[in-house]
């Protein structure tokens, strides 16, 4: 009698997970720690059909078993190679070696000591461009997107809300920079 396995499949998919672990337990012999319903269907639908149409050929089998000798297991695939940093190769062992990051400012902000401003809801919102952040009704911000969410109370692009003009082009209707 034939196979079908779209049918199997079916009962398997109005089979609870508790009576999904009773099946795979009767199809490999053995329990499992799994309690994800779609893998448990695909194993069981998987092992099924293979009991039912033979599995791998013992000659397929011999082969997959000789790869799978000469070769070294690994539990992980290895991770990126990667190469030690200039201060760290001449650092002894167990050191730990920490240089300041420098970061080219964004071309898009204004010098620090200007004042980007908006008028959001009929009130005009004032920043202050710190060399290190940006000032808001006296708190100290890292980025405009988290001014702009202190405004707002929503997820807004800093350069967006405030209309910060792309280098090299005019400044938008509606918000102004201006030096102090």
């Amino acid at each position: 009698m034939a196979l079908n396995v779209g049918q199997r499949v079916s009962e398997l998919r109005r089979m609870t997970v508790t009576e999904l672990r009773r099946k795979y337990a009767e199809v490999f012999g053995e329990q499992t720690r799994s309690h994800h319903k779609d893998y448990l269907i695909r194993r069981i639908a998987w092992r099924i059909q293979a009991n039912a149409e033979g599995g791998l050929p013992e000659r397929a089998r011999r082969r997959a078993l000789e790869i799978a000798t000469d070769s070294d297991l690994r539990m992980r695939a290895p991770g990126p190679a990667r190469a030690p940093t200039p201060l760290a190769a001449n650092a002894p062992a167990g050191t730990v070696v920490t240089k300041r990051l420098e970061v080219p400012p964004d071309e898009r902000l204004p010098m620090p000591g200007a004042r980007l401003t908006r008028v959001y809801r009929g009130r005009t919102i004032e920043v202050d461009v710190l060399p290190n952040g940006f000032e808001y009704e006296g708190t100290v911000y890292r980025s405009l997107s988290a001014v702009a969410q202190a405004v707002t109370g929503a997820h807004w692009n800093g350069y967006l809300f405030f209309k910060v003009p792309k280098p090299k082009a005019g400044a938008d209707e509606g918000s102004t920079v201006e030096a102090r």
